[in-house]
């Protein structure tokens, strides 16, 4: 298959785009020590910091003669968390806050336990944290395992009742922390971390508790302990996984449930909204998941995307070249997504007589776009005729097959010697033939889409395996609605 060079350069620019305000900053500079015994003199080291779901290497350094690190400039950083990074990859985070002059002296055999600091409030705050934390989880670990192991209910309680005070230990820990440090960013974080805290689920009318409670209040609130408003978030391990579990975890996926997924999104993004560069982030994210998806169906979110934020030019960090090219490729996709009508098609067999696809009169119509010459093509072909004549003609399905291509003796030659017994057209006017391919979107061959008998579009760019396993789906669906 040829790789589309449209999708690639919307994803290059996207890419390129996103961290274009990663370097902000205020002009005092920053100049961070770090101790880590055990590192060896002339090793270089790097500073990185989390941004989304990556680390980008900020800065590096070589251990000196003393044994330390030094990452000098005259620059700050934006905040957030960041990592020191030794040759053998063993690193550490730590916070980078508005004081960039400050000391970390530990030992690479245990960060946590060892760790010293000097000139950041923040750092000892998250590393007393930490070391909190650590001690608690070797608590835990030995009773979970316990707890594997046991069979009677009153050890099993006994077990569960020590898990559930370390737990609240832990709770207690970090109430008192909020309260002790309120404008911390490292209570902030620690907030983030917390899930919201379900009630009760309601009774019904019918005396039952209601089933969906805890999923809907959950997903309601699942962004409560999030501040949209500080950039900082983006600069640190837990913001990312929160929005890719919101989008994909408690948002069902499908192209059953774009509706749901664009409401999804646009709440998101409207939360986003408190900060700049955390709307960029998201829409950016939003934008690049959805085109690129291996999910079908999911370039309707993509459309509605570009339409509801880069057409209304709210996409301030594209230029005029960058938002032509993405509303293009949205503009593309529009009349193509699951549930439209297919564009009409209409081209000669091999005969020379003209069958428009709206006159196939099938159940289904597999419409393939193929090339005679193409390499997969000649292995995707045969698969197709195999299924089409043991299964899917059967089932009431026609195949309405374009070849792209202008070679009408190979193409009749193909046609005869592998027994291409269904519809077969191609259109022999080169401008008309690279319209078509244009509107159904040809980048690569071959291309199937599935249409039902009104040609509406059930499915596409499928494998010919698939086809029989949707249609089947399709007529189930069809029963469920009749009874």
């Amino acid at each position: 298959m040829k790789l589309s060079m449209l999708k690639l350069t919307i994803k290059t620019f996207l890419l390129i785009a996103l961290p274009s305000l990663l370097f902000a900053g205020e002009p005092q500079g920053y100049n961070i020590k770090i101790i880590a015994k055990g590192l060896k003199p002339g090793a270089t080291c790097l500073l990185a910091n989390y941004y989304g779901e990556k680390q980008y290497i900020k800065d590096s350094a070589k251990v000196n003669d003393k044994g330390e690190v030094i990452f000098k400039g005259d620059t700050k950083w934006d905040q957030g968390i960041y990592l020191f990074v030794p040759p053998s990859k063993r690193y550490f985070d730590f916070v980078m806050d508005a004081e960039q002059n400050f000391t970390l002296e530990a030992d690479t055999a245990d960060y946590i336990k060892t760790m010293k600091i000097k000139g950041s409030e923040e750092n000892k705050i998250f590393y007393e944290y930490q070391s909190f934390m650590a001690s608690k989880q070797k608590q835990i670990e030995p009773l979970r395992e316990e707890l594997k192991k046991v069979k009677a209910k009153d050890s099993t309680k006994t077990i569960q009742d020590k898990i559930t005070a370390i737990d609240e230990d832990v709770k207690t820990y970090r109430i008192n922390l909020y309260k002790t440090h309120p404008k911390s960013f490292v209570a902030k974080l620690m907030k983030a971390m917390q899930d919201p805290e379900i009630p009760e689920a309601p009774i019904l009318a019918n005396g039952k508790k209601d089933s969906t409670f805890a999923y809907r209040y959950y997903k309601a609130h699942f962004w409560d302990n999030i501040d949209f408003s500080d950039d900082r978030m983006l600069r640190t391990p837990i913001f990312h996984p929160k929005v890719k579990q919101y989008m994909e975890k408690l948002t069902a996926q499908g192209p059953d449930y774009v509706d749901s997924i664009n409401a999804s999104a646009d709440y998101l993004i409207s939360k986003a909204k408190a900060n700049q560069e955390v709307f960029k982030y998201i829409v950016y994210w939003l934008t690049y998941n959805y085109e690129s998806s291996n999910i079908m169906g999911m370039d309707a979110v993509f459309v509605h995307l570009v339409e509801q934020y880069y057409v209304t030019k709210q996409a301030f960090w594209v230029d005029s070249t960058q938002l032509y090219k993405i509303t293009n490729r949205a503009y593309t996709l529009k009349p193509l997504l699951i549930g439209k009508k297919a564009p009409m098609v209409n081209m000669q067999d091999s005969t020379g007589k003209y069958i428009p696809l709206y006159d196939v009169k099938a159940k289904y119509t597999v419409m393939i776009f193929w090339d005679h010459g193409c390499g997969h093509c000649k292995k995707e072909i045969p698969k197709l005729v195999e299924q089409y004549n043991s299964k899917l003609k059967a089932k009431g399905v026609q195949v309405y097959a374009i070849e792209t291509e202008d070679k009408p003796k190979e193409w009749k030659q193909f046609i005869k010697e592998h027994k291409l017994n269904w519809i077969n057209v191609c259109e022999p006017d080169d401008y008309k033939r690279a319209v078509t391919k244009k509107i159904y979107d040809i980048y690569s061959t071959p291309v199937i889409y599935l249409l039902d008998e009104n040609k509406i579009i059930k499915a596409k760019r499928i494998e010919s395996e698939q086809i029989i396993n949707i249609v089947d789906m399709l007529e189930k669906e069809k029963e469920k609605k009749t009874k």
